[in-house]
Formats: structure tokens, sequence, C-alpha cells
């Protein structure tokens, strides 16, 4: 399948205004941003969505699949496929944060999601986005969901690591310059001790785009650790 657009975002829970609450306003540009992300991989032409996201295990989901946000203090069921199927809530949390991101653009396109494990071998990761191509013959967009480091600063989940920041500098230049090298050059072990839940998916996308071919340019839009977790916010498009 032809690999027309890429966007990169994260899944904190706190995108969700309804989760966030009265904390909703303070990641209003992250929002923003995310949102554009999506609206550039749909001004992209494609006929399907393929949604990428760390996961306990590597898995495949279809459009009748679902995830939940109840675990986060609010009662919402968020189908993966527009029109609402009868599929289990098997989502986990970072497909779930990506199909929300899909639906709120409003779109009707067809879509599947993609797990991949968190410890998933980088050679396996490049590998499977690779088999992604091979799936069909579709024009397809990826939505690739996943966070950087958790330990950006003394209250960040994972404390702080001074290794976090230039780990998140790093993967913010291969997203701003569509370095499918340095995704692919990321180093599993490190990648856990920081708790970085992009790893993986990051990886897949290097995969696929470097079996897409062709020259590719991107753009970071949002980088930023506001609760101590770096987010980050990219487009990807064929030069």
């Amino acid at each position: 399948m032809p690999l027309v657009a890429a966007a990169v975002c994260p899944h904190p829970p706190l995108l969700v205004p309804e989760v966030a609450g009265a904390a909703a306003p303070e990641l209003d540009d992250l929002r923003t941003a995310c949102d554009a992300a999506v609206a550039r991989l749909l001004a992209a032409g494609p006929d399907e969505i393929v949604l990428v996201g760390g996961g306990p295990a590597t898995t495949t989901f279809g459009a009748s699949d679902r995830g939940s946000l109840r675990g986060y203090g609010v009662d919402v069921s968020v189908p993966l496929g527009p029109a609402n199927g009868a599929g289990g809530e098997r989502l986990p949390l970072s497909l779930t944060l990506g199909a929300w991101l899909v639906g709120r653009s409003g779109t009707a396109l067809p879509r599947s999601a993609e797990a991949v494990a968190v410890d998933e071998p980088a050679s396996r990761c490049v590998a499977l986005g690779s088999e992604l191509l091979r799936r069909g013959d579709h024009r397809t967009a990826l939505l690739v969901m996943g966070d950087g480091s958790a330990c950006r600063g003394q209250k960040s989940p994972g404390y702080d690591d001074p290794r976090a920041e230039p780990y998140d500098e790093g993967v913010a230049r291969a997203l701003a310059t569509a370095d499918v090298d340095a995704l692919g050059d990321l180093d599993p072990g490190l990648s856990a001790e920081l708790r970085v839940a992009g790893r993986a998916p990051w990886q897949v996308l290097a995969g696929a785009v470097r079996a897409a071919g062709g020259d590719w340019r991107g753009e970071l839009t949002y980088d930023a650790a506001p609760y101590g977790v770096a987010y980050l916010v990219a487009s990807w498009e064929p030069a």
C-alpha cells in the first residue's frame, strides 16, 4: 500500500477534557497540535487510517474494537471505527487515545490499529512497519501514538534522570527531520529505564517509511514536558 502521510502524537489520558476536568486548559496547546496533525493526515487524501501504539502484546485490531476511559474516572467507551461496533473494549490506552483523536476529527474513513508490545525488539518493530505496507493497496495514513521519557524532573512519574532530556532531544530531532535511522537506533533498554512509551511505535513508523521509500520531510509542532513526561507531535509527508 502507498503510505501518503504519518503523524506522531502522545497519549496522556489528560488529553481528553472529560478526564482532565478543571485542568483541561493546561493541555489546550497539545490538544490543538494533535488535532492539526490529524487534519494534515486527512488532507493527504488517504483511503484509510492505521493507528499504531504501544500495548502489552503485539496485536491487530479492527474497526469493531473499542477502548475505554473508565480506568481514568470517566465512563467513556471509544470506538476504533466510525460506527459503534460490537467488539470488546480491548484497545490499550495508546490506541484508545488515537481512536479518540481520529473520532474527534469527524472523518468517516475506515481505520484499523496495531498494538506493538512495549518490549518488542527494535528489529521486530521495524519489520512490523514494513509488514503494514504489504497488507493492501489502499492509500494509507499512519497515526503513531507514543510518549517520550517520563523522567523529566523530580515530580515526574519516573523521578528525575539526567539522561531523559538528551534522549527526548534526540527523538525530537529525528521527528523534525524524518530521520528513520535515528528512530530505528533507539536503545530499547535505555528507553525502558526512562519509561518511554513511544519507542516501539516510533520504530514501527521508521520501518514503514523506510519500506515506502523516497524522501520524506518532517515537522515537529509540539515539544514539551508539562508533567515531567515528554510529549511530542510531528507530521511526516513525502518530500
